[in-house]
């Protein structure tokens, strides 16, 4: 998404009407945790597991995740992988919660000012109910799970879900991400997308406004954002 709109920006333009957040690689460095447990379980297994296989499901769906590892010879149920992955993950969560630069500042200064947020996860609930307990304010009106949706992300189904549940409109939301199937939900709902480049490697040129970090972005940058996303989709098509 290009970076430049008219002069008309700053607190004259509106708020988000919420900021849906994911979790994993955005709002926490979980993503190394995740990998370890991988390369632990498919090793148990037999088998070996590359960094590449790894980022390759990074933004996935817990159960499609699970069907790759069977893949790679691990001879467990779908579930009993979630749930040996999520355990171990909860493990390394208690010696040390990662969170990403600049993301709970943000997240607290959306709070201070009344928006309403959502945490959309892929992770089950209980990882979900775990990190968003772990934030010293409240911090989420809304949770959507990766085992409480139909369709996992890149689907829009838990954009959606999450938009429903708060009562607003996704087009008048800010959705921050950190994978291109995040990413690719995000946008496939309508809100306005923000991706902040992590583990996976992202567009520079795709519908979504390229971030290196958190740090620094303010509430003003989110009004811009919003404005930017909102011009665009307005648009004609081809004309963006």
């Amino acid at each position: 998404m290009t970076e430049t709109i008219s002069a008309a920006a700053g607190r004259d333009l509106p708020l988000p009407d919420a900021v849906l957040w994911d979790m994993d690689g955005t709002l926490v460095d979980t993503e190394p945790y995740w990998q370890e447990s991988q390369v632990v379980l498919v090793a148990e297994h037999g088998g070996s597991w590359s960094r590449e296989d790894g980022d390759s499901l990074i933004g996935s769906g817990l159960w499609h995740s699970a069907r790759v590892l069977q893949e790679h010879g691990v001879k467990l149920s779908e579930q009993e992988i979630i749930d040996r992955m999520t355990d171990d993950v909860l493990v390394s969560i208690e010696k040390h919660l990662p969170w990403r630069p600049g993301a709970r500042e943000l997240l607290r200064e959306v709070r201070d000012a009344g928006i309403k947020t959502a945490l959309v996860t892929m992770s089950i609930r209980r990882m979900a109910d775990h990190i968003a307990a772990a934030v010293d304010f409240d911090a989420f009106d809304v949770v959507v799970a990766g085992d409480e949706v139909e369709h996992a992300k890149p689907h829009p189904d838990p954009y959606l879900r999450a938009a429903e549940a708060l009562g607003v409109d996704p087009s008048s939301c800010i959705a921050i991400e950190d994978s291109p199937t995040g990413l690719a939900s995000a946008v496939a709902a309508g809100t306005t997308a923000i991706g902040v480049e992590h583990h996976a490697p992202l567009r520079t040129d795709g519908d979504f406004v390229h971030r290196a970090t958190l740090e620094g972005v303010r509430l003003d940058d989110l009004r811009e954002i919003l404005s930017r996303g909102r011009l665009l989709a307005d648009l004609p098509e081809g004309d963006a």
